[in-house]
């Protein structure tokens, strides 16, 4: 009776013998989901394509924040991957954080500059802000998994992209919360030449070198003199030039 019973095909929200309905045993047996914080550069891009590769492109969706950034351009080439990859993008607006910080990453009107160990592009608590509403956000959706692109080895020494940082992040929002967050960070020891070394084994190289943006100054393509082109397009020249001679 017992194999009949499991034979026949059953409907939706059917009552199984365990008393249990269909709808809780395919969610006891769903795949595992993963969110990547998703800014549209090399970096957040390179670790969707790693998400995808592990967990499957329906079960990976990313989040993007628009924190009052000085230009548009990195939400519309977050939006753009997003869409050309059929990829769930959930838009975080932060921007009240404007209210209580300055930096020349929000201001327009500001000057780039080196100033002492970093640049003055340094958001005080956005990463700490972009992984606390990620959480809540994944939390919602059931999603233990959340990617980031921060990296402590080729760097502008911003203090929330370390090791230890993300480390200390995870175990606050696992207490904060009741609930087991898995905070990977897979170029966190990575140089950006094996970041694009990475892009290649993934079959994404030449996506990521066409389709992403990493300029501060949002000029499409890049600036070549920003310290965020500077690192890219140095790891870039890096791992061709390695690339050819191999």
């Amino acid at each position: 009776m017992h194999s009949s019973f499991l034979s026949t095909p059953l409907s939706q929200g059917s009552l199984l013998l365990d008393g249990t309905s269909t709808n809780d045993s395919v969610q006891k047996h769903a795949l595992p989901k993963a969110a990547v914080i998703f800014s549209g550069g090399q970096d957040s891009t390179t670790c969707l394509f790693l998400a995808i590769k592990e967990f499957g492109l329906k079960n990976v969706e990313v989040i993007t924040f628009q924190y009052g950034q000085r230009h548009a351009i990195e939400l519309q080439k977050a939006q753009w991957i997003a869409q050309d990859l059929g990829v769930k993008q959930t838009v975080i607006d932060t921007s009240v954080i404007k209210a209580i910080t300055t930096n020349a990453l929000m201001d327009e009107n500001a000057t780039i500059e080196q100033q002492g160990s970093m640049p003055n592009t340094f958001v005080d608590g956005r990463n700490a802000l972009f992984l606390l509403y990620a959480a809540i956000y994944a939390k919602g959706q059931g999603i233990h998994t959340i990617f980031t692109g921060v990296c402590e080895t080729d760097f502008s020494g911003y203090p929330d992209c370390r090791d230890v940082f993300i480390k200390s992040m995870n175990v606050t929002l696992n207490l904060a919360m009741d609930y087991p967050f898995d905070i990977r960070t897979p170029l966190m020891f990575l140089t950006k030449k094996q970041t694009w070394a990475l892009a290649d084994k993934l079959g994404a190289f030449d996506y990521v070198r066409n389709h992403t943006h990493t300029c501060y100054l949002g000029v499409d393509g890049g600036c070549h003199d920003c310290p965020s082109c500077r690192l890219r397009e140095k790891g870039l020249a890096e791992y061709l030039e390695e690339k050819t001679n191999v």
